[in-house]
């Protein structure tokens, strides 16, 4: 709510209340006072009523709010596993990387003592080559064999001769096998390694990028926080609104009470008046009987008094009346309508053409106003023996009296209609011993007052 809204809206109320007259005054200084609080008050109401949506619309973002930073919570410790379990698998494959790197770099050493052992049997080979070159090439060995003084001397010629060449041939397989397994072992260790870095390489990328979304949600965590902190904010001015505008509607319905019960004092004042007027009459109607029977007796004459013309619509004798002619279409207590179940707070009298509704006592207008459940309704606050009652009656056509208006049992106050909630043209009659409110809790059933 604007705040200059609520402070002028507040003065306004104030203001209002300050101005009521007090209870001495006469009823006309008093017109449309019940009215124009009542307005009032359901304008205050419906601006409550308005907040008060606000306020629910605010618990749900807030609720919104919190479901979404507990999802972004769980996200949040979802890639904070992941990124432990990525550190866990860095620190293994980095650890595996170094122990490669060690094995690689034994192995250089061992290539170092192959590639010497190997640099002597060059050597050995270059001296055998340079000295099969000297002696002529294969044709000394024969030269050797052909030389023997014996045949024991030839066996154990071509025993030597057998032995060099082996030897000639065991050293070039071996270089050949040295060198094989040199050229393997360095593609099997540089292709681990390469592996393995490639591995390691790949789990920080995801690394740095489960480091990326962690941010980025640890980011949208702090945004949520603080528009729910905002939310909150707006709940609780809005709250507070709500609650002072309760005070107000409050303080309205305590002076709307007040003023019911100004009305209420004088229509028992009234009644006082009128016993004691009715009493005076009768004394005075006494007196003069006890005249006219001395007049009689002395004169031998004899005297009659003027009947009463019969009113247009029967008025029952004693404090209450029938408010309207018809049928009883429903009565107090419970019933069922559209269906369902409810609990029917007056007596429903129904009758077609236009129907004069009657005041059911004396008393005087709390209000006279239309609303969308009661149609045209009249409330009459009545003082009988001493005690206060209120009348209501609703779904009329049309109202003929006002607000403070002063009423007489019998008196016309409108015609039966068909308007607000209504199904047909009837009139919803209610009688509340005591005021009328809300909820309807001073409700009683009009039989035990009225014969319909």
């Amino acid at each position: 709510m604007n705040k200059k809204y609520f402070i002028s809206l507040s003065i306004a109320a104030a203001l209002t209340i300050g101005s009521l007259p007090t209870l001495g005054t006469t009823a006309n200084a008093h017109s449309h006072t019940v009215e124009e609080l009542q307005k009032q008050q359901e304008g205050i109401s419906s601006k409550k009523e308005e907040i008060n949506g606000k306020i629910d619309e605010k618990k749900s973002q807030i609720n919104q709010n919190i479901n979404k930073q507990q999802e972004i919570q769980s996200q949040i410790a979802e890639i904070s596993t992941k990124l432990k379990d990525t550190e866990t698998k860095i620190t293994e494959k980095t650890k595996e990387i170094d122990e490669t790197t060690a094995e690689i770099n034994k192995l250089k050493e061992e290539i170092e003592v192959l590639k010497q052992k190997i640099e002597e049997r060059n050597e050995l080979l270059k001296e055998r080559a340079r000295a099969i070159q000297e002696k002529g090439g294969s044709a000394n060995y024969l030269d050797v064999l052909l030389g023997a003084d014996s045949f024991g001397d030839f066996i154990n010629r071509v025993t030597a001769v057998n032995t060099i060449v082996s030897a000639d041939k065991k050293i070039m397989d071996e270089q050949k096998r040295d060198q094989a397994e040199l050229e393997k072992k360095q593609e099997e260790v540089e292709g681990k390694l390469a592996d393995l870095e490639s591995t390691k390489a790949s789990l920080e990328s995801l690394k740095k990028d489960l480091d990326s979304q962690k941010a980025k949600k640890a980011d949208l965590f702090k945004q949520l926080e603080a528009q729910q902190a905002s939310l909150e904010v707006e709940k609780k001015d809005l709250q507070q609104e709500s609650d002072e505008l309760s005070k107000m509607e409050h303080q309205l319905e305590g002076e709307i009470q007040a003023e019911q019960a100004r009305l209420a004092e004088l229509a028992r004042q009234r009644e006082i008046e009128r016993k004691r007027q009715a009493e005076a009459e009768a004394a005075k109607r006494a007196s003069a009987q006890q005249q006219a029977t001395t007049s009689s007796n002395s004169s031998g004459g004899s005297s009659s008094t003027p009947t009463d013309t019969a009113p247009s619509a029967p008025v029952s004798a004693g404090a209450w009346t029938a408010p309207a002619s018809g049928t009883i279409t429903t009565n107090f207590g419970w019933d069922v309508l559209n269906g369902k179940k409810r609990f029917h707070y007056g007596t429903d009298i129904a009758a077609r053409g236009s129907v004069p509704i009657s005041a059911a006592a004396d008393g005087y207008v709390i209000k006279s106003q239309y609303s969308s459940s009661y149609g045209n309704v009249v409330y009459i606050t009545h003082s009988i023996n001493g005690k206060t009652f209120t009348t209501v009656y609703a779904h009329m056509a049309s109202s003929s009296v006002s607000q403070g208006q002063a009423v007489n049992k019998g008196d016309r106050i409108g015609y039966m209609g068909n308007t607000g909630y209504s199904f047909g043209q009837h009139l919803h009659f209610e009688l509340h011993a005591g005021s009328w409110n809300a909820s309807k809790s001073n409700a009683v059933n009009p039989r035990q007052y009225i014969n319909f």
